[in-house]
């Protein structure tokens, strides 16, 4: 199956196309500047995979939760794309697709993903896994002085996968032993949630897709 898969919730912007058995991918090196440097990148991850739109079968999308802006960048450019050439767009939950590449280094009964919210805030999904099916228990957000008693009864058989595993190991110290650093999360993450998407037709309209943010946008205020 032919997919162009976009990545930039958080951290790094990614873009990944499947060609059958082989895979392109690439990373952007300044997160700053996706929003200029994103339709480049899936220009040169087209180009490099020897493909045209018009030849994918469809298009995935991390779809958060993660940065405001980053998650509207990524859905916006994903949305023109399946548009333009009335392709499905298949949205795939961050958390789930965070779990599942962190399951390829750990064999741990639990996973739980961790992505940065507010300022010291976290949104979490804790996972269980059993014959590579993964279940999801529970999905919340809370402060990171809060998560330690929140995973309490996982705690002697769990993987806690984030990007900022070294800033989330200073914030709560008796979390360190349990975290695994997300690097290899990516855009090619999405692609096995999206070829089941797209092989049973679970996917959406380009104009109907919206990103999953889990929290409202509040402005800030200008002082006087």
């Amino acid at each position: 199956m032919k997919i162009l898969a976009i990545e930039c919730t958080h951290g790094f912007a990614s873009v990944a196309v499947s060609r059958d058995e082989h895979m392109v991918e690439r990373r952007l090196a300044e997160w700053q500047k996706t929003a200029e440097s994103l339709v480049p990148l899936v220009m040169q991850v087209m180009d490099e995979a020897g493909l045209a739109v018009a030849e994918l079968d469809g298009v995935a999308v991390s779809s958060g939760p993660g940065s405001f802006t980053a998650l509207r960048i990524g859905m916006s450019v994903a949305k023109g794309i399946a548009f333009g050439a009335g392709l499905p767009l298949a949205p795939v939950p961050t958390l789930l697709a965070m779990a599942e590449a962190a399951a390829e280094q750990v064999a741990s009964r639990y996973i739980v993903p961790v992505i940065p919210s507010r300022a010291g805030e976290y949104f979490y999904s804790i996972f269980s896994v059993e014959d590579g099916a993964f279940s999801e228990i529970k999905s919340s957000r809370c402060l990171v002085s809060e998560l330690p008693a929140r995973l309490t009864s996982i705690a002697g058989s769990m993987s806690i996968v984030s990007r900022s595993a070294d800033l989330l190991a200073d914030e709560a110290p008796s979390l360190a032993p349990h975290l695994v650093d997300a690097s290899t999360f990516s855009a090619a993450s999405l692609f096995r949630q999206a070829s089941k998407a797209l092989s049973v037709g679970m996917v959406e309209s380009a104009s109907g897709a919206a990103p999953d943010y889990r929290q409202t946008f509040t402005p800030l205020q200008r002082r006087n």
